[in-house]
This record gives C-alpha cells, structure tokens and sequence, in this order.
C-alpha cells in the first residue's frame, strides 16, 4: 500500500516539504508507503492538445520535466496527497500545472483514479487558505476519488522555512490527516475482494454551447 504525496512548492525544504515530512512519519508508522514528488518550478502548462485522451497514452506528451512519472505513480498509488503553499489564494502555479495534466491524463479518459485515497493540505502566511485547499480537494472531487480529512480544514501556517513547525493545531491536523489516510488505504485494501467497489462507466460529455 502506497501513498503519494505532490509538493507543489518550488523551495526544496520550505514549509510544504517540513510538513509533509511529518505526514511521511505518521503514514509510515501505520505501515504504508509513502513517496514525495516535488517537480519544482520549471514544469510546463497543460496545452490542451488531448493527445493523452486521443491515444489513451495516460501520459502526457510533454516529457522533459518530470510529471510523467508523477502521473504514473499516482495510478500505481493507493492515495493521492496535494500540497501547495498559497500564492494569491490559489495552488501554485507549478501545482496548478501538474494537476491540470495528471487529472486530464490519468482521470479524463478511463479514469485511473476513481476510489483512489485523496487528501489535500496548504502552508500559508496569513490568508487564502481555504481557498487553496477547497482547490486542491476539488481537483480530486471530480476524479471519483475517496476524499479523507482531518478534524480541521488542511491548512498550515508559516512563512519563512521552518515556521510552520510553530503552528502547533495545523501540523497537528495533517499528522491526523496522514493517520486517517494511511487507515482508509488500509480499509480499501481490507475490503476490495468482499466488497467490490461499483463499476465506473464512461459519462457523456456536453457542451453549454452548441
């Protein structure tokens, strides 16, 4: 059993990455895999060219940064976790980049992450937190995946690397987050052959405009 985790922060070991070393040891501790793919600034757009729905490639034909192998780790992956710091109330642009293409590669098509494990957590200064992280979760909302949340919303404060760590309630909402992600992988697992998931069918696409 596995979880990943995408650090949508450009800083090798800001706030995002000190948090999610903390989720790493909760989930690690429960007995899951947990894997961490930081793609950094320098990844590109989504075109919107569909050669990934075209072909059924469930990858993205842009290959030089990296996001392919996130995109396939994550359909190899029990749960899915997104973490961005906040910029101007929304994911980062780097996130933003990385989401748009797993979820149009991996989830548009045949969807490879329906049931899938998903959690969401954000690092702020001060404000736009909920914003970011009702992003993150809605990103994955669309993709039938399994939401898990902690006892509080996924955001965590601090601004220069290491002060997140003095936001004693928000990293301890996002070990309880890892808790409650690593146990539901572990349900889901549990239960897969006496309780077969449904069966996903393809929806039908409509346009507002004709």
């Amino acid at each position: 059993m596995k979880i990943v985790a995408i650090n949508g922060s450009p800083r090798k070991n800001g706030n995002t990455a000190l948090l999610l070393d903390a989720v790493r040891q909760e989930v690690e501790a429960a007995g899951v895999e947990f894997q961490v793919f930081q793609p950094g600034p320098n990844v590109h757009p989504c075109m919107a060219c569909y050669n990934c729905l075209d072909t059924g490639s469930l990858r993205c034909v842009r290959k030089d940064d990296g996001v392919n192998d996130i995109i396939a780790a994550c359909i190899e992956a029990d749960g899915i976790l997104l973490a961005s710091p906040v910029y101007h109330s929304g994911m980062s642009g780097s996130m933003k980049c990385v989401v748009d293409r797993l979820m149009l590669a991996a989830g548009c098509g045949v969807n490879q992450l329906h049931h899938k494990v998903g959690g969401a957590l954000c690092t702020l200064r001060r404000s736009g937190g909920s914003e970011t992280y009702h992003q993150l979760l809605a990103a994955m909302d669309c993709m039938e995946m399994v939401l898990v949340t902690s006892d509080y919303w996924g955001v965590v404060h601090g601004a220069e690397p290491g002060e997140v760590l003095s936001d004693e309630e928000g990293m301890e909402v996002a070990k309880r987050l890892g808790r409650d992600m690593a146990w539901m992988v572990k349900v889901l697992s549990a239960t897969k052959e006496t309780l077969p998931p449904p069966a996903a069918g393809q929806r039908p696409m409509t346009n507002f405009i004709r």
